[in-house]
């Protein structure tokens, strides 16, 4: 089979040969059909992780065909279409991740390749109405703006939710589900043409953060009873401002940084508000996402489909940082 190879961390991404996968027992393979891009495959080609065992395979999300399983007792899914849960070994804890979880792609071989082997466990029914390339845009991203949402921030319908950064896969997916469920959803992001496209998804406005009073616009629609964060750094401050009282701020990055100043922890403490992180998702999580995508047919937006060739151009393009959507290899 082919496959994108990271051989040192900041060269470029190389198509190899590779030998054919082989299902262990209690494992599938997979002929990917579309995977997707995160930038956890960008920060792993540019050395920001501890621990990057070269050579690898990358890429977390993937959507294809069983063609072959190692137990006689998984043969029904021999020939099914499926997505890939990239959340391997998340333990016996819902409320946290045990010792040997790990996300697909590192150090485990990842889905830029035409095939995969993966547990069976870790496999879900493509939803029918989703093209290949919008399945494999949704496992990472979605799962994790799922549990951000549901399982830990405990989102209600009529809720009134802030999502920073639209315009990354977690942030929209974040909008996606947010509107599907009933709230009342706005964003931000450093691009008014990205806000002017949320508001297609559902939002109901949005405030452009490179603007100074960006905070102070968005009083009006607030205070917020949650909001959805993966930035971090010293925005976050005025993000507590805009918390109502007993609200939820919940976040899974920190892609500026800590808050260096302004962050004034009285405000969270005597507001009575919650602060959750979260990361990826439990196997429950994974099963209410795809039930949600299912029966709201909600449909991942795909910002731009390469050839899975021209893997490394696709990490220049997420780079670049303009996509609105996720970025999919395909063929």
């Amino acid at each position: 089979m082919q496959g994108a190879i990271l051989s040192a961390i900041r060269e470029p991404l190389v198509i190899r040969t590779l030998p054919d996968p082989v299902a262990a027992p209690g494992q599938a393979v997979v002929r990917l059909h579309a995977a997707a891009l995160n930038h956890r495959d960008l920060w792993i080609q540019q050395g920001l992780y501890k621990n990057i065992q070269l050579p690898l395979v990358p890429g977390s999300d993937g959507a294809g065909r069983v063609v072959a399983v190692g137990s006689p007792a998984d043969s029904g899914w021999v020939g099914r279409e499926v997505i890939i849960n990239p959340s391997l070994d998340w333990g016996d804890d819902p409320r946290a991740q045990g010792k040997q979880f790990r996300i697909l792609g590192m150090p485990d071989s990842g889905t830029f390749a035409e095939q995969i082997a993966i547990a069976v466990g870790n496999l879900a029914p493509k939803p029918a109405h989703l093209s290949w390339e919008q399945a494999a845009a949704l496992p990472l991203a979605g799962l994790t703006a799922w549990r951000a949402l549901f399982t830990r921030a405990q989102l209600k319908p009529g809720e009134r939710v802030l999502v920073t950064g639209v315009g990354g896969g977690a942030a929209l997916f974040a909008l996606q589900f947010a509107v599907a469920a009933g709230a009342r959803a706005w964003v931000t992001s450093g691009s008014p043409d990205k806000i002017a496209r949320a508001t297609k998804l559902g939002a109901l406005g949005g405030a452009n953060y490179r603007e100074p009073a960006w905070a102070e616009s968005l009083q009006p629609a607030g205070p917020f009873d949650l909001i959805v964060d993966s930035a971090g750094g010293d925005g976050f401050a005025q993000l507590v401002d805009l918390t109502a009282p007993g609200g939820r701020i919940v976040f899974f990055g920190a892609t500026t940084g800590n808050p260096s100043k302004g962050l004034d922890l009285r405000k969270c403490f005597f507001r009575q508000i919650n602060v959750l992180g979260t990361t990826m998702g439990s196997p429950a999580d994974f099963a209410g996402m795809t039930a949600l995508v299912a029966d709201k047919k909600i449909t991942p937006i795909v910002d731009r489909v390469f050839a899975l060739s021209d893997a490394d151009a696709a990490l220049r393009h997420m780079e670049a940082g303009g996509q609105f959507g996720k970025i999919v290899l395909a063929g």
